[in-house]
């Protein structure tokens, strides 16, 4: 049986539906128009990319709009925990590649987080025990400034493209939202990337050329996020399928590892049975020599001399006397 163990506090995060574009060029400049309006917001931004290369141009594009922002993959890792740390300070933009599993909480700096007790709708009933408490705002307030929809406060969760695995975008969404904190997440994808042309883009390519959808329009709808989630849950048990077969194969070169340094301890610590053992073998070896060179042939002369004298010397390196003249 699993047992899910509820978090400390209720997960207040919006996440939203993906948001798919034709191009990675539509993409990259979406997702630069949202670092941006984040950014005037005052909001604290982590774009997460699935490698370096889209990291770097992401830089890049973010140079050239003037926004400050910090990098953080394999090449300036040693700066990690001071990146991480003001990651969540108001208006930081951070670029991180794979950041799921860094191992710290991103905390919000002054001014991101607007109200003591977030009131952002917490998802389903709260478990046994979890920390409930009252909003600072009212219904109403919460509405006018539209918490459960964009949230003024807290951390901004951009995903330049869907991994193949399901666990890898949810510990990226994870980030934030921690402790009851505000928080929201979003998804920009395109029909270019890796995991949509496995999902079927060319589909949605021919329907948003009969629709005919302008260069920058965004298709969203819930329909289209399970869509994707079904195509990762297929990628997942192919790669889970690969590493099983993988895994038979290795069990078979474990076995042969195990007869074989079974083999070589008793070659280290047989002592005298080691040299019974030896000679065994020679024994048996030798009997299945002179069943390959005698056989059926009981007469002496029948025997191929030569070949004898040459098959022992080959594989005992001795010389038999009286093989190839046995008078």
């Amino acid at each position: 049986d699993v047992v899910v163990i509820p978090t400390n506090r209720a997960v207040r995060r919006v996440d939203q539906h993906d948001l798919v574009y034709k191009t990675r060029r539509e993409k990259y400049n979406a997702i630069m128009d949202e670092i941006d309006r984040q950014h005037k917001r005052g909001l604290p931004v982590l774009v997460g990319t699935v490698s370096v290369d889209v990291s770097e141009t992401l830089s890049r594009m973010l140079k050239r709009r003037g926004l400050r922002h910090e990098v953080l993959n394999a090449k300036y890792h040693e700066r990690e925990a001071e990146i991480v740390a003001q990651a969540g300070q108001a208006g930081s933009i951070t670029i991180a590649t794979n950041m799921a599993g860094r191992g710290t909480d991103i905390k919000l700096g002054p001014g991101v987080k607007q109200c003591q007790v977030c009131g952002i709708r917490a998802r389903g009933e709260p478990a046994f025990g979890q920390v409930v408490e009252q909003p600072d705002l009212t219904a109403d307030r919460l509405k006018e400034l539209g918490c459960n929809e964009d949230p003024p406060c807290g951390l901004v969760i951009i995903g330049t493209e869907r991994h193949e695995a399901r666990r890898i975008d949810r510990q990226l969404r994870g980030r934030s939202g921690r402790q009851g904190d505000p928080g929201q997440s979003v998804f920009f994808l395109s029909l270019e990337d890796d995991l949509m042309r496995l999902f079927g883009s060319d589909r949605i390519a021919r329907w948003m050329d009969r629709t005919g959808a302008e260069e920058g329009e965004v298709i969203t709808h819930p329909w289209v996020t399970g869509a994707i989630g079904q195509a990762q849950k297929r990628v997942e048990y192919q790669n889970f399928q690969a590493r099983k077969r993988l895994l038979q194969f290795d069990d078979v070169m474990n076995n042969q590892r195990e007869v074989i340094y079974s083999l070589r301890l008793f070659a280290l610590e047989g002592g005298e049975e080691l040299k019974a053992e030896a000679l065994r073998m020679i024994e048996a070896a030798l009997e299945r020599l002179v069943d390959e060179l005698i056989g059926d042939l009981k007469e002496p002369m029948q025997w191929d001399r030569p070949l004898m004298e040459t098959e022992f010397l080959l594989k005992f390196l001795i010389s038999v006397p009286g093989i190839t003249d046995p008078t």
